[in-house]
């Protein structure tokens, strides 16, 4: 069975190559190799090209070096978006392996920082914080519209210097809907919602 939109992006490694082409980025496989160190070469190449079959990442152009092509890839318009299809048509199982997937990916990025051998939490900025906020649906699109403006301001910085990758990762869970009987309300009753 070919892997979900949601299985080929929720993957660890290909959600760190999706985030560094993000908002318009290019790379070749050799400059990603160099920006995720810690990615072999040989498993950098099976991703990409997963990425690039899925229609997630495109091709810019291919330069001849050393008498092989070399791929400039970018992400495909909308490639880290999931549809609301992608997302509503699993079983409640499937959405709790893809929860997992993208919660897994975290602990990755964690426990890669907590194995350096030096490092300061509070100097580096680590935070880890739940907020609960009573937000009808307006409100909520309009948070998400200025969160985005936000971040979209620093989304071209370059690396280097004194500037560090820092990854800001959201998970919004909404509280359980009850209808007005006081049950709560049927996983069909909800497909609308998401």
């Amino acid at each position: 069975m070919p892997e979900s939109k949601a299985d080929l992006i929720l993957h660890p490694i290909r959600m760190r190559i999706i985030q560094s082409l993000a908002l318009g980025g290019q790379r070749t496989t050799q400059q990603l190799v160099r920006e995720l160190e810690d990615i072999p070469q040989a498993t950098m190449y099976r991703h990409l090209n997963k990425l690039l079959k899925a229609g997630i990442l495109q091709v810019a152009e291919e330069n001849k070096v050393r008498g092989t092509l070399e791929k400039v890839y970018y992400l495909a318009q909308g490639g880290e978006d999931l549809t609301p299809l992608d997302v509503t048509e699993n079983s409640s199982g499937e959405h709790m392996t893809l929860f997992l997937k993208f919660i897994s990916s975290l602990i990755g990025d964690f426990s890669q920082y907590v194995r350096q051998e030096h490092y300061d939490m509070r100097q580096d900025g680590i935070s880890m914080r739940q907020l609960h906020l009573h937000l009808n649906d307006e409100e909520y699109a309009a948070l998400l519209t200025e969160l985005r403006q936000s971040m979209q301001k620093y989304a071209s910085n370059e690396a280097g210097g004194t500037r560090r990758r820092r990854m800001i990762s959201t998970i919004v869970i909404p509280e359980v809907q009850e209808d007005k009987g006081g049950n709560m309300k049927d996983e069909a009753s909800n497909d609308d919602s998401n």
